[in-house]
């Protein structure tokens, strides 16, 4: 019999079936979550990140989704996972590692179900019935204080300590957490995180971080002007402010003589002079402009008394208008044409050893600055990853109240449900729906391996201690001891926790339905 050429194999085209196919597969997704793995829990190690084209460029991170956006796999499989984590990130903030980590856990046991001869369309049977009770379970678990508005901002603080207790800011987690409690709750059930103006500043320890009720811009006001306005009219624009250019593509100017030069610069001063007095005519107090403001339109503000600030980055100006309640303006022709923002008072102030504008009593009321401060600057970029982290979940939490114990607590209860639906269940799916136990009881034991304690003497205790009715029970990191997560105050989003389950069981039912693996061949160039 003549079996067809289906790939061009000269040209780089591959083909893997069956058991290689799926070997593949889970050895990839596998790898990738023990890349993570020992940065999971309140005592995780972190990693460095280094650039190969530019060696200056070092990351030192514990965060799930900034390593596995780093590393660039050729596995297939690997790279599903890696996207999952992408979009926990980006839909909850936190749990990044979890959800890496239980994937690969579940294939882990589906691996080793499959070599059993157990079809992988029966694991995902019983997956989707395990999936389906550990989420009930976990509802009916949550907690809402939403009508409690004391005890919720509690709720929203012991989230925030135990979201930040497995990062870099853990050494002052009671600062960072009420900084980033004041920062949520003043956006006033918005998840627009945009209002939150995180800067870093060199020097100091992370102790004398602080947040700030405004705007800070990182610029410099122009010389000779107002240092302090208050009550001010601000014209936020992205328009050229600079005299020395002919602005037209590819134009060439001859000059006969030295008058002729001066002709063209006093023709481009008048231009500039009348764009000023524009400018002016609309009466604003303070001119931020994105682009250079040259010594000369410096000088004809000075003279209105108009503060002046330029070359403002596209974030700086954008986040400004937003909070002062200002639109962006490139021409000024028409009096009345530009909208304004206003704020109460603009004062330099200094941070360390460099002096900021600060915007106070701004429009947009829930508008505020988290001023970081630390040693070096990847101390800094973890820093604000971390507090980015458990704004995103504290923003979430907001909108959704329902609050789970941490600790491996909700993970020992899932687990527990799901093995007694696993009892009840006849056949071969059974196995599936214990595997699935196995894989959620894996999260806390990971968790006590990384902090150094014996996990096999942990865990043991943890089960014991929820099936004698000790539900609210979990792993005590400090101690290296099981404790009562309610006094702990060890808290976590019931979004974010749903989600890690959710998104681990999608990612690999995905990866285990795969039974083929075609790799294209690349397209050839020809010459013309």
């Amino acid at each position: 019999r003549v079996v067809p050429k289906l790939f061009a194999e000269e040209r780089g085209a591959r083909e893997e079936k069956g058991q290689n196919a799926r070997l593949s597969s889970f050895v990839g997704a596998m790898a990738i979550a023990d890349l993570v793995k020992t940065t999971l829990g309140p005592k995780g190690m972190d990693k460095i990140l280094q650039s190969a084209s530019d060696p200056k460029k070092v990351l030192v991170t514990n965060d799930g989704a900034t390593i596995l956006k780093s590393i660039a796999p050729e596995n297939a499989a690997a790279k599903i996972l890696i996207d999952t984590s992408k979009t926990q990130d980006t839909v909850i903030g936190d749990g990044t590692t979890s959800v890496a980590v239980l994937a690969g856990e579940l294939l882990r046991e589906a691996e080793r179900l499959v070599d059993k001869k157990i079809h992988p369309q029966t694991i995902i049977s019983g997956w989707r019935k395990a999936v389906k009770v550990a989420r009930e379970t976990l509802e009916a678990s949550a907690n809402d204080h939403r009508d409690n508005p004391e005890m919720f901002k509690k709720d929203l603080i012991n989230i925030a300590r135990t979201t930040i207790s497995s990062k870099i800011l853990s050494q002052h987690k009671e600062l960072f957490a009420k900084m980033s409690v004041d920062a949520v709750l003043r956006l006033k059930g918005s998840t627009d995180l945009e209002h939150i103006h995180i800067i870093k500043k060199k020097g100091g320890s992370m102790k004398d971080s602080y947040l700030d009720e405004g705007f800070i811009l990182e610029k410099s006001i122009g010389i000779g002007q107002k240092k302090r306005i208050e009550n001010a009219k601000i014209l936020v624009a992205n328009t050229p402010m600079d005299t020395d250019k002919i602005k037209i593509f590819g134009a060439r100017v001859r000059a006969g003589s030295m008058a002729s030069v001066a002709e063209i610069e006093a023709e481009e001063k008048k231009k500039m002079k009348k764009k000023v007095e524009n400018i002016a005519q609309h009466g604003p107090t303070c001119f931020i402009n994105r682009q250079l403001i040259y010594n000369y339109p410096e000088q004809l503000f000075t003279e209105k008394g108009i503060m002046a600030i330029e070359h403002a980055d596209f974030v700086g100006v954008e986040r400004l208008a937003l909070v002062t309640g200002a639109e962006i303006a490139s021409t000024f022709d028409q009096k009345g044409s530009v909208k304004m923002g206003h704020c109460k008072l603009i004062e330099e102030i200094v941070i360390g050893e460099d002096k900021v504008i600060h915007f106070s009593g701004v429009a947009k009321g829930e508008a505020c600055t988290v001023v970081l401060r630390g040693a070096n600057k990847q101390i800094l970029d973890e820093a604000e990853r971390s507090l980015h982290d458990a704004l995103c979940v504290l923003s979430q939490t907001v909108n959704s109240s329902k609050t789970v114990l941490g600790g491996g607590c909700s993970e020992m209860l899932m687990a527990d449900a799901v093995d007694d639906l696993a009892r009840k269940t006849p056949g071969k799916e059974s196995l599936a729906i214990e595997a699935f136990a196995r894989a959620l009881r894996q999260l806390p034991t990971i968790i006590a391996d990384n902090g150094g304690h014996d996990s096999s003497d942990l865990i043991p205790k943890l089960r014991a201690c929820h099936h004698n009715g000790q539900k609210t029970m979990g792993l005590d990191m400090e101690k290296g001891t099981i404790g009562d997560m309610v006094e702990l105050r060890i808290v976590e989003s019931f979004k974010c926790k749903s989600q890690v389950v959710i998104s681990a069981h999608e990612a690999a039912e995905m990866i285990l339905r795969v039974d083929e693996i075609i790799t294209c061949a690349p397209r050839q160039r020809t010459r013309r």
